[in-house]
């Protein structure tokens, strides 16, 4: 199994804070927000490499982490992937930074894609437990407690076998508070439908587009994140994860 950490992003919303240090490299709580991804899924079952995917801004600042990363905690296999990119004005959009490392890497192998900038505060090694049993494409979800703060992800209803049927990004008027999340299970036989969707000219950025994509066209099941989560996409909500991180 591969683990992709997507990292290309500018953050501009962040600036200054992002002006010189990727979004992922700042700090929650005494460490970089990397480490809570990577920390909690070291243990996947059958991990054998990570590939971090940035920027020619921020390809430096990743390769100086994942140095230290691998001195300090796990020995893990990592590859810090540059894609070329320099602003939001060429940027290829996360879609299309996984499209890029599955040709550039030759990858053939299961995936765990997740955002850099996502904070889990346990463990996911039962996500890779339960997506090696299913065997089908699996969309990390996570209750947020309000239809307000649904309107900004995209809103999942599932059947009562935890499989998708229906998935709407941003939607106005949305029906529950669990929306899904910017981690995923890829099973090494969907990596073609992953190419096929890029070659078809649809939105590369944005990964939950992927999966609005992907769930008429294949069965996608839902696996409900434990414990706190955050997407860290403004100053106020780093400060907050900080406050209860610190306290966590």
């Amino acid at each position: 199994m591969k683990v992709i950490i997507l990292a290309a992003g500018y953050a501009t919303r962040l600036y200054p804070l992002t002006l010189t240090q990727p979004k992922p490299l700042l700090g929650v709580a005494g460490k970089p927000m990397v480490d809570y991804v990577l920390d909690n899924l070291a243990t996947l079952p059958g991990l054998d490499r990570v590939y971090l995917v940035t920027n020619a801004k921020f390809a430096e600042h990743f390769e100086r982490w994942a140095e230290n990363y691998r001195a300090t905690k796990a020995k893990l296999n990592f590859t810090i992937f540059n894609d070329g990119s320099t602003d939001d004005s060429n940027k290829l959009g996360a879609i299309g930074d996984l499209n890029l490392i599955l040709d550039r890497e030759k990858i053939d192998d299961d995936i765990v894609v997740v955002a850099g900038d996502n904070l889990f505060s346990q463990t996911l090694e039962a996500f890779g437990t339960f997506s090696l049993a299913k065997n089908q494409p699996v969309l990390g979800i996570y209750d947020v407690g309000s239809l307000d703060q649904a309107r900004k992800y995209g809103v999942v209803d599932v059947d009562a076998s935890g499989r998708i049927v229906s998935f709407e990004e941003k939607p106005q008027h949305p029906a529950s508070s669990q929306i899904g999340i910017a981690l995923y299970y890829y099973p090494k036989a969907v990596l073609p439908l992953i190419r096929q969707y890029v070659a078809e000219g649809n939105n590369p950025d944005q990964p939950g587009r992927l999966i609005q994509w992907l769930y008429p066209r294949t069965p996608v099941y839902t696996w409900n994140v434990p414990g706190l989560w955050f997407d860290i996409g403004s100053k106020e909500t780093l400060e907050e994860a900080n406050r209860i991180f610190e306290k966590h």
